[in-house]
């Protein structure tokens, strides 16, 4: 089975940090219409930091500061196995918009909790409603 790696940053909302980006899949992608958080995938003699950089570009117009790794885990798919990594972001430069997403919304963890998120994203939203990883 195809094995990928995907970063994704937790951006908290400027002067809320209890509000959090996340974005809507393209709904003619694999997993479309599903919520996820920004990133993507990491391509070969990439480094997380960068491979998370490139993706905001790409996808949010922004430049995004990495930091801290906050969390992780390998998900399975039925077409594919997904290591997720999870960073604190901070963007920047610009405003984001949806340019790889059909919709970009910052939302508290339990806001996200009534959304269709991406499977390999559950245990994530689990953690941040349970309180148990902050943003840094």
């Amino acid at each position: 089975m195809k094995r990928v790696k995907v970063v994704a940053a937790l951006i908290a909302k400027t002067g809320d940090a209890s509000s959090f980006l996340v974005q809507q899949r393209p709904a003619n992608k694999s997993r479309g219409s599903l919520w996820e958080f920004p990133g993507g995938k990491v391509e070969a003699g990439e480094s997380d930091a960068a491979a998370l950089k490139r993706e905001c570009h790409e996808e949010l117009a922004v430049e995004l500061a990495v930091g801290a790794q906050l969390w992780s885990t390998v998900h399975e798919y039925t077409d594919l196995t997904v290591e997720l990594v999870l960073y604190a972001g901070t963007i920047v430069a610009g405003e984001p918009q949806p340019l790889g997403a059909q919709a970009l919304r910052f939302c508290t963890p339990a806001e996200m909790m009534t959304l269709p998120f991406c499977e390999a994203d559950v245990p994530l939203l689990e953690a941040l409603s349970a309180g148990r990883l902050a943003w840094q």
